[in-house]
C-alpha cells in the first residue's frame, strides 16, 4: 500500500542532493506540486513548478480542509494539496514531500498516517562544517544553528530519524524506510 513520507530537518545541509538521487532511484516515489496564491511570473505555467490559484481558489482550498499544510511567505500563500496527494497514492504511488518543520508538523497533525523523518548530521560540528559551504557569513550560521537546535526540540511529531553524516548511508537508509 503506498505511503505519504514527509522528510524534514534543518535547511543549508544538503539534502536535496539526496533526495533529488531517491527520486530517480524509484519510480514509484512521486513530489506533489506545491500549490500557491502568488501570480505567475512572465514564462511559468501551470502545472510545472507550481499550481497556481487566484485568492478566491485559495481560500475556498483553505476553507474545504483540502490543504495539508500552508506558510506565508513575503506575501503570498504556499501550500500542499490534499486532494493532489490522494490522487498519487490511489494511483499506487508513494509520496514524499520535502518541509521546512514547521511545515512537516502541520501534514503530520492533518494526515497522522503520514511517515515523518527527521534528517540532520547527528552533530553541531559537522552541521556546522556544511552551513559553512555556500558562502555564508558567521553570523548566518549561527542564526541557522539556533534555528536548527530549536527546530530539533519540537520535533517530536517525527516517526524516525536518520543521521545525514553521509549522503550515500543517507539515501540507502531513506531507501529502507520507504522498502
Amino acid at each position: 500500500m503506498p505511503n505519504l513520507y514527509v522528510v524534514t530537518g534543518p535547511s543549508g545541509t544538503g539534502l536535496s542532493d539526496t533526495l533529488a538521487e531517491l527520486f530517480r532511484r524509484r519510480p514509484d516515489l512521486s513530489a506533489v506540486l506545491p500549490v500557491t496564491s502568488r501570480h505567475r511570473k512572465e514564462g511559468e505555467t501551470d502545472g510545472i513548478g507550481f499550481r497556481f490559484y487566484d485568492l478566491d481558489e485559495w481560500n475556498a482550498l483553505r476553507e474545504s480542509g483540502d490543504l495539508l499544510e500552508e506558510t506565508e511567505f513575503a506575501g503570498n500563500d504556499y501550500g500542499t494539496s490534499r486532494t493532489l496527494v490522494d490522487e498519487l497514492l490511489r494511483d499506487g504511488k508513494n509520496v514524499l514531500l520535502s518541509l521546512e518543520p514547521d511545515r512537516a508538523a502541520q501534514v503530520k497533525k492533518n494526515n497522522p498516517g503520514a511517515v515523518c523523518i527527521w534528517v540532520e548530521p547527528s552533530s553541531e560540528e559537522l552541521l556546522r562544517a556544511r552551513l559553512s559551504t555556500g558562502g555564508r557569513s558567521e553570523r548566518e550560521i549561527e542564526v541557522r544553528l539556533r534555528t536548527a537546535a530549536e527546530q530539533r526540540a519540537r520535533s517530536e511529531f517525527c516517526d524516525l530519524r536518520i543521521d545525514d553524516d553521509d549522503p550515500a548511508l543517507t539515501l540507502l537508509a531513506l531507501e529502507k524506510v520507504i522498502g
